[in-house]
């Protein structure tokens, strides 16, 4: 949520925002795809709120009168199926399709939606004399560098 507060202070370019844990020390998959999940909700919020005859929905209150819900109200039927962002943490915010598969918790949504990403995960191309070079320089960096971890 220290992201949303950034963005609200005006912050256009933030470098960490997805998938820290314990201030930067270690990262998290679920974490990530939960962040970047807010990242594109964030998108949505400072597009900001559109202020017309749609968006306020007046027919809608017409229609549906006092005490009652607005499921079957024409506007909610004509904008309920884009009323999202788009999720990285479910394929689509189906009713339907959560409980055909047999109503996975909301919780274990991002682990599942991480575990997709890295299986379909293609390495970009990279020329194999860059590739080489590179390889090289991390060895020799590591045998100059202490190892700090034993």
């Amino acid at each position: 949520m220290s992201m949303l507060a950034a963005i609200q202070c005006g912050a256009h370019f933030i470098l960490h925002s997805a998938g820290w844990l314990e201030g930067g020390l270690v990262m998290g998959y679920e974490k990530f795809v939960m962040d970047a999940d807010f990242c594109a909700a964030l998108h949505v919020f400072m597009r900001g709120l559109p202020v017309d005859e749609d968006a306020l929905a007046l027919d809608a209150f017409r229609e549906v009168g006092p005490g009652k819900h607005f499921f079957g109200a024409a506007h909610t039927l004509a904008h309920y199926e884009t009323a999202f962002w788009e999720s990285a943490v479910a394929d689509n915010n189906s009713f339907e399709q959560w409980r055909d598969e047999g109503m996975k918790a909301r919780a274990r949504a991002p682990l599942s939606a991480a575990k997709k990403t890295l299986a379909e995960y293609e390495p970009p191309p990279l020329d194999p004399g860059i590739d080489e070079a590179l390889a090289d320089f991390v060895a020799r960096r590591k045998a100059q560098l202490p190892d700090e971890w034993r």
